[in-house]
């Protein structure tokens, strides 16, 4: 691991993920503009263990939601391997589902043909796909919503349907690219507090995109903070809190300090980031 570990508060141990399941070795990004390459990520390793809910935060730009399209395979072009149980990821991998920033429910479906759409996919008989996806629904809270359509449901339903229907396919990893964002706060801790149970029941493994450092240490077992651009792994910080992760441990002065501690790393590279968009824009000024 390329990245310091992070002195942390003591606490009761949460469950202990199992073995590797998910490795990014040496991934460096980077993009061709008008003005030269860009790198996007310089040098990231990491290495995700089954069962285990780690978070990926940094400032704007840093290029979290690059690790996240290159780890689900949207994104090729790369340098470094990234891998799921010693696979090469090449392109989508079935082991890898995704739940993105925007709900990407097909309005002219119901519930519960969104959530069956991917098993459709597959072939599988009507009977069998309608079956699991009820299960799916119920998991996510949506039981009585079947046969609404997603112009008849709020911002949080639809996207716990986006999150069925990826659950659906029964992927060994969930990705999440901040889908909480577009969400008022009550809903999004409502939701956050739905994904963590359906993790736990499910043991799967799980990557979250934010940029909200309480959302980060209320669910993670560990998180990665990022660089400014280029991105690198500046620190992981291993949050040794139990669970289940109530109001009492959300309010606790060990919570606060796992905050700070994220919140200054971040200060230091959003101020970086400030400095350097400020000499870039007295260099076009000065040209």
């Amino acid at each position: 691991m390329s990245a310091s570990s992070a002195t942390a508060p003591r606490s009761a141990s949460p469950p202990q993920p199992g073995e590797a399941i998910l490795d990014v070795d040496h991934l460096h990004v980077a993009f061709q503009t008008p003005d030269g390459p860009v790198i996007a990520v310089e040098d990231v390793s990491l290495t995700v263990r089954k069962g285990e809910f780690l978070s990926i935060i940094g400032p704007s730009g840093c290029g979290k939601s690059t690790v996240f399209n290159v780890v689900g395979g949207l994104l090729t072009e790369h340098e470094g391997r990234v891998s799921v149980a010693g696979e090469t990821i090449v392109g989508p991998h079935p082991s890898i589902g995704m739940v993105f920033q925007e709900e990407s429910t097909f309005p002219w479906r119901t519930v519960i043909d969104n959530v069956a759409f991917p098993l459709e996919l597959t072939g599988m008989p009507k009977a069998q796909r309608l079956e699991r996806a009820r299960h799916f629904i119920e998991m996510v809270g949506l039981q009585g919503f079947e046969r609404r359509y997603p112009g008849e449901l709020s911002g949080g339903m639809r996207q716990r349907v986006s999150l069925a229907r990826t659950l659906a396919s029964e992927p060994k990893i969930l990705l999440m690219d901040e889908p909480f964002a577009a969400l008022d706060e009550q809903t999004r801790l409502l939701l956050g507090d739905k994904v963590l149970q359906i993790q736990q029941e499910l043991q799967q493994t799980t990557l979250l995109i934010t940029h909200n450092i309480t959302e980060a240490v209320q669910m993670s077992d560990r998180i990665l903070v990022m660089t400014y651009r280029p991105g690198k792994a500046k620190r992981i910080v291993e949050i040794d809190l139990p669970r289940p992760r109530t109001s009492e441990i959300v309010g606790s002065e060990a919570f606060g300090r796992y905050v700070a501690q994220i919140w200054a790393d971040l200060r230091e590279e959003a101020s970086r980031g400030l400095t350097d968009d400020e000499t870039s824009r007295n260099r076009g000024s000065a040209s």
